[in-house]
This record gives structure tokens, C-alpha cells and sequence, in this order.
């Protein structure tokens, strides 16, 4: 993994609640999901980020209210 300038304010404000290598670094973890076919957690309200459920479905649900 390479570093990030911003990881310090990317991780103070990224509200995913799930622990990982990735977190504050953004790109890789954007990158991480997509290849996945998931939505990071940060684009979820904070209830359907909870879930840690990161598939599209989930995403929709979330967000299609």
C-alpha cells in the first residue's frame, strides 16, 4: 500500500465504521470495492453503512428512500 498525504483528514472525516488497511485512503479503498462490484461505505447514510452490507442492492435501499 502506498501512502497517502490526506489519510490523517481523510480518516477524521470518513464515517465507515468497519476497520481495515484501507481506511483514509480513499483511492484504494474506492478502488477496493468497485473491483469488488461494491459501494464504499462512506457513500451509504450512517444506519445503511452499519450494515457493512456494501452491495448495490444494498446501496439502493439505502439510499432510494
Amino acid at each position: 500500500m502506498s501512502q497517502c498525504p490526506n489519510q490523517a483528514a481523510n480518516s477524521k472525516n470518513c464515517p465507515c465504521t468497519y476497520s481495515c488497511e484501507r481506511h483514509g485512503r480513499c483511492c484504494e479503498c474506492v478502488e477496493y470495492h468497485r473491483a469488488m462490484g461494491e459501494i464504499p461505505g462512506c457513500f451509504f447514510t450512517a444506519k445503511g453503512e452499519k450494515t457493512w452490507d456494501r452491495s448495490v442492492a444494498a446501496f439502493i435501499r439505502d439510499r432510494g428512500r
